[in-house]
């Protein structure tokens, strides 16, 4: 057994509650360990903590447009891949046409965040409808296709050789957040029972330990007549999360935990009210994650913590160094706040360095280290 060592000590001046009353003139930093579940201490700066002027090495913080990466084929495997690590695969793939074949992932569950458009889901487990700000939960080795009806824009982020569950709920209960009641399941009905009647051959193409195999089948293999169990693919959209808040304080980013797997978190930031404490800081409050690489894709609104940011960007902040909010929303948030936020945002929380696969020339905007330069003043 252990432990972290705790012994809370409080030097010079600081706030006696973390992100509310900061001595006057000061920015406040988070240093914590393991996400925002370990222990952590607050520092009270005369200086913004990103107040750096210049940034030489290839550990920074970065911006990458997806609607600049091309991304379209007949397969998800098809998908550009952006991030990665032993634990997750992050991937962006555009579809506007049926799927021929079936896809199916033996290296771990998937988890499809539907950015644009709308259609089917045929799966093992049965049909289900799906629509934007959908997430879909696929079990390791499912097999599925999409007939879109609407082109489709989906985040396609894989929980290598591990499965989602929920995030534990504590003392808020089990309906908190979301009731489990709002998640939507594959169904065997007329619609799964019609597309059985496609008798041709059929392809899955199956991805495992990193290859691709084919096996094709003399019929559609998606012809269960029935089922029974706990184990089955599922949707949540972001408009049934009811999220966590506190009009006295910011609350962490795991209060916005939707799903856990080994080695990461994913986290939605949805609509919802603005802390009305006088003292109370009202943006992200500035922080070093430094165990976790932090990772924003920006789904639809206005995201009132970034500048130059649109739907569609991925934000990779590498753990080792401070991060928050940019000097327009940091001003904004003092003088004139906002009553609530209208941004939707899937966050990853990786516990292990993330690499950046190669990406195309445009899509990332190489300036985005330097966008909090302006809030050094005194």
């Amino acid at each position: 057994m252990r432990q972290w060592f705790q012994f809370p000590i409080t030097e010079g001046e600081a706030s006696r509650q973390a992100h509310c009353d900061l001595p006057e003139g000061t920015f406040e930093r988070e240093c914590g360990r393991e996400g925002f579940f370990g222990p952590a201490s607050h520092m009270y700066h005369r200086h913004p903590p990103t107040g750096w002027i210049d940034w030489d090495g290839p550990l920074r913080p970065r911006a990458i447009d997806t609607n600049q990466i091309p991304s379209e084929g007949a397969s998800p495997w098809d998908a550009s891949l952006i991030l990665f690590n032993n634990n997750l695969k992050f991937r962006v793939w555009h579809c506007d046409r049926a799927m021929e074949d079936l896809a199916r992932n033996g290296d771990g569950d998937e988890v499809l965040f539907i950015h644009h458009g709308c259609g089917d889901l045929f799966c093992d487990y049965g049909h289900m409808t799906f629509r934007d700000g959908d997430y879909i939960v696929l079990p390791r080795a499912t097999s599925w296709r999409i007939e879109p009806k609407a082109p489709v824009t989906m985040l396609l982020i894989e929980a290598t050789n591990s499965a989602y569950q929920m995030a534990e709920r504590g003392i808020v209960g089990q309906h908190a957040v979301y009731d489990p009641a709002v998640l939507e399941y594959a169904r065997i009905n007329d619609a799964f029972l019609h597309q059985q009647n496609d008798n041709r051959h059929w392809k899955v193409q199956l991805k495992a330990r990193n290859q691709l195999n084919t096996i094709t089948y003399p019929y559609n293999p998606l012809d269960a007549q029935g089922w029974k169990g706990n184990l089955t693919a599922f949707k949540l959209n972001w408009r049934d999360i009811r999220p966590l808040m506190s009009h006295r304080y910011h609350l962490p980013p795991s209060a916005h935990t939707t799903f856990v797997a080994d080695g990461f978190v994913i986290c939605t930031f949805v609509p919802r009210p603005i802390e009305s404490d006088p003292n109370a800081l009202k943006v992200p409050f500035y922080h070093n994650n430094d165990d976790f690489d932090e990772v924003l894709f920006y789904h639809r609104g206005n995201f009132f913590s970034r500048d130059n940011i649109e739907a569609g960007m991925i934000t990779h902040h590498p753990c080792g160094f401070s991060h928050g909010p940019h000097p327009k929303a940091l001003a904004a948030s003092m003088t004139a706040p906002k009553k609530e936020t209208d941004e939707v945002a899937v966050m990853i929380d990786a516990r292990w360095p993330l690499e950046v696969a190669p990406l195309p020339d445009g899509a990332e905007n190489t300036n985005y280290v330097f966008s909090w330069q302006g809030n050094n003043a005194e």
